[in-house]
């Protein structure tokens, strides 16, 4: 069994693909067919998932044959299946490229060094990535883009990123234009 928290998310069962038991997954790899290289995906409470034996690339996700998957009814049966795989199966990072998985509970920092928070999450709605901040001083958690300048330095090795919090609109409420 692999610890759980070495687990890095790397696609979702969409559902079926056809009548002969293919499955369609949705890859959150760079390139979907990585899936099949890693061959042996993972729940996440780290029990074996799906075995895929074969697949081909579609729009951002993969049709395969999985060893568990005979029937379309078993394909189905697994969708919204979250597949995950070891974080030592993933080839180290260029240059300055990251996992995001891997700035999780670092320190938030502002460029004078002064602790702003630590990271919590990092999420996609759409318009690229945010990092969640949990404010060192408590309360609600900020969202700040994860971009060069608003994150101008990232230090996996002293677990830290500099973050540039955006100026804040003033705190004053709009006001009505006046009239002539």
């Amino acid at each position: 069994m692999t610890q759980t928290s070495n687990l890095i998310l790397v696609g979702q069962v969409a559902g079926a693909f056809g009548v002969r038991g293919e499955v369609r997954i949705t890859a959150f790899t760079e390139d979907p067919l990585n899936l099949l290289t890693y061959k042996s995906l993972l729940r996440q409470d780290g029990s074996p998932g799906l075995t895929l034996a074969s697949g081909r690339s579609v729009k951002g996700a993969v049709i395969g044959r999985a060893k568990e998957i005979a029937t379309r009814e078993e394909a189905e049966a697994l969708r919204g299946l979250k597949l995950f795989v070891p974080r030592e199966a993933l080839p180290e990072p260029d240059e300055d490229e990251f996992y995001l998985t891997d700035l999780i509970g670092l320190e938030a920092r502002d460029p004078e060094g002064a602790l702003v928070g630590r990271i919590r999450a990092v999420q996609n709605f759409g318009a690229g990535d945010l990092l969640e901040i949990q404010p060192a001083a408590g309360g609600a958690t900020w969202w700040l883009p994860f971009t060069r300048e608003a994150a101008p330095e990232v230090s996996l090795a002293e677990g830290r990123v500099t973050v540039v919090r955006p100026a804040e609109i003033g705190d004053e409420e709009p006001r009505a234009p006046e009239e002539d």
